[in-house]
C-alpha cells in the first residue's frame, strides 16, 4: 500500500484522549509516513518489493526516525511525511537484521516531535495500549497486548520475545506502539494469525519491543550496524509443522542454494543435534560460530536420509550498501 492511498480505522477503534494520561495528540504527530525505493536489482526486491511505504517514529528533536528494517534495507531513497504533510528526504543512517530495526536521519526540518523511549518490560498481557500509524487518530487503534511470547520468522528471525496486540491495525509495517504513559514501547511488524490446529482464534500485530533496540543505538547512529560479530546465515526459508522443520525455498545464489539445499528437505538435526522448532534450529545454528561457519545438517529429502553442509554467509554481505550523502 503506498502512503498516498488511504485506509479506514472503525471510529470506534481509535483512540480517545480524554482516556488517555498524556498528550495524544503529541505522541501521535511522532509518527511519521515513511517511503522508499530500492533498485530492480537490489537482493530484497524480489522478496518485499521496489516500492515500500509504512511508518517510522521520531525518537528525538532532531529528526532521527526508527522503523521497521524491511521497509529501508537496500533503499536508495527514503521520504518521511510529517504530520503536517510535509515531505522531507531521509538518509538510511542504519540497520539491523538481528533485531530488525532500521534508521533513518531526516535531510531537513521534520515537524515531528521526539516521542520518549519507554520499555516493552513495563507492558504486560492485558494492557491497553495505542497502535498508532502516521496521520493522527484516524490513523491509530486502541490496542491490547494480548501476548508476550518467543517468536520465530520464516527468515532465520528470532525474538526471545515479541509483543502481540489485538484487534490489528491495517498498515502496521513501522507503526509505533504507544505505552499508558505516551511512551515507546515497540515498533509495527506483522500481521499475525493463529495456525488452524491452534486452540482459540487471534488476528493482530506482531511488535518488536524497542528495548533491544537500545544496546546497539549508537551503533547503527555511528557505524550503520551493531559492532558485533555477524550471525551465519544460510538462506534457507523454512517453516515448522508437527515438530519438524521443512524448508519452503532458498534465497537465490545464498548459501543455501548454493550448497543445494532444496523445497521440501525436511531438516533433522543440525551438527548432530536434532531440532524440532524454527527457534530450535535457529539458535543450534548461531551456536556453531560466526558467519562463515560451515554448518551440517541432517536432511530427509525424498523419504531418505542425506547430508548437506552449508558455508554460512553474513546476510549483510549480499545487501547494497546506503549510498552516503
Amino acid at each position: 500500500m503506498s502512503e498516498r492511498e488511504t485506509y479506514s480505522i472503525d471510529p470506534a477503534l481509535q483512540p480517545d484522549p480524554a482516556t488517555c494520561a498524556f498528550d495524544l495528540e503529541r505522541a501521535l504527530s511522532a509518527v511519521v509516513g515513511l517511503q522508499s525505493k530500492v533498485p530492480e536489482g537490489a537482493y530484497t526486491a524480489q522478496a518485499l518489493g521496489a516500492d515500500r511505504a509504512g511508518h517510522g517514529v521520531a525518537i528525538n528533536d532532531t529528526g532521527l526516525v526508527v522503523t521497521i528494517g524491511y521497509l529501508i534495507v537496500e533503499a536508495e531513497t527514503v521520504w518521511l511525511f510529517d504530520h503536517t504533510g510535509q515531505a522531507v528526504p531521509g538518509h538510511v543512517c542504519g540497520y539491523d537484521q538481528e533485531t530488525g530495526f532500521g534508521l533513518v536521519q531526516a535531510l531537513g526540518q521534520l515537524n515531528a516531535p521526539g516521542l520518549e523511549i519507554g520499555s516493552a518490560r513495563s507492558v504486560h498481557v492485558g494492557d491497553p495500549v495505542t497502535f498508532a500509524g502516521h496521520g493522527g487518530r484516524a490513523n491509530s487503534i486502541s490496542a491490547v497486548v494480548a501476548d508476550k511470547r518467543e517468536f520465530a520468522g520464516y527468515w532465520e528471525y528470532l525474538l526471545d520475545e515479541a509483543l502481540f496486540t489485538e484487534p490489528p491495525h491495517p498498515y502496521w509495517g513501522g507503526g509505533a506502539l504507544i505505552d499508558t504513559e505516551g511512551k515507546l514501547c515497540g515498533i509495527g511488524s506483522l500481521f499475525v494469525q493463529k495456525n488452524p490446529g491452534e486452540t482459540g482464534s487471534f488476528d493482530g500485530n506482531m511488535v518488536v519491543p524497542i528495548d533491544i533496540l537500545l544496546p546497539i543505538l549508537d551503533d547503527l547512529q555511528r557505524f550503520g550496524r551493531a559492532q558485533r560479530p555477524a550471525r551465519p546465515w544460510i538462506g534457507a526459508l523454512a517453516t515448522e509443522a508437527d515438530d519438524r522443520v521443512v524448508v519452503v525455498n532458498t534465497w537465490d545464489g545464498g548459501p543455501a542454494d548454493q550448497a543445494g539445499l532444496q523445497s521440501g528437505d525436511l531438516v533433522l538435526a543440525v551438527n548432530g543435534q536434532p531440532v524440532a522448532s524454527l527457534a530450535q534450529f535457529y539458535r543450534r545454528v548461531w551456536a556453531l560460530g560466526d558467519a562463515g561457519v560451515e554448518v551440517p545438517l541432517d536432511i530427509v529429502r525424498s523419504g531418505r536420509l542425506a547430508e548437506v553442509t552449508i558455508e554460512s554467509a553474513d546476510r549483510a554481505q549480499f545487501y547494497l550498501a546506503p549510498k552516503l550523502h
